[in-house]
């Protein structure tokens, strides 16, 4: 179920920014997650498994940059899967809002999923849009960021 929540992250074209301003605030994105201080951590084994530096078509004359990102939460010994997960969720939506700054869309129907949980956020300006897949396994953290689709200038 992860992999397929991974891969479907927003792909929506719309008005709006433009890319290099998207792109900019993606690169931030990056640059914050790497100086979170629980994320830099080397137990959390962030890795940034593709940086936003590429434009990728998605319509006619108009590109996005993908960011995707894995790391580990701490899972405690004896602990019920459930508890990791609610855990693991509330300290990644502390960190997209605020250290990333992303509006959060809350799903409160994902309290009785016992394999995974889903984080969604939005920063409708400069149109870049977060999904973070929350599983028991490792990485606990599965994040994939998106600029809109959008032109280059």
């Amino acid at each position: 179920m992860a992999a397929f929540l991974v891969g479907g992250v927003v792909s929506g074209c719309g008005s709006g920014p433009t890319l290099q301003a998207a792109s900019a605030e993606l690169q931030k994105d990056m640059q914050r997650l790497e100086a979170d201080r629980l994320l830099k951590n080397p137990l959390s084994k962030l890795q940034i498994v593709e940086r936003p530096d590429k434009d990728l078509p998605c319509d006619k004359g108009k590109f996005q940059r993908v960011l995707r990102a894995t790391a580990d939460y701490e899972h405690v010994p004896g602990d019920p899967v459930d508890n990791h997960l609610d855990r693991a969720q509330r300290v990644m939506e502390n960190i997209l809002s605020q250290k990333l700054h992303y509006k959060l869309t809350f799903d409160f129907t994902q309290i009785d999923w016992n394999d995974a949980r889903l984080i969604e956020g939005n920063k409708d300006h400069p149109g870049v849009a977060i999904k973070v897949i929350v599983v028991p396994e490792s990485p606990s953290w599965r994040l994939v960021a998106e600029t809109k689709c959008l032109p280059r200038s």
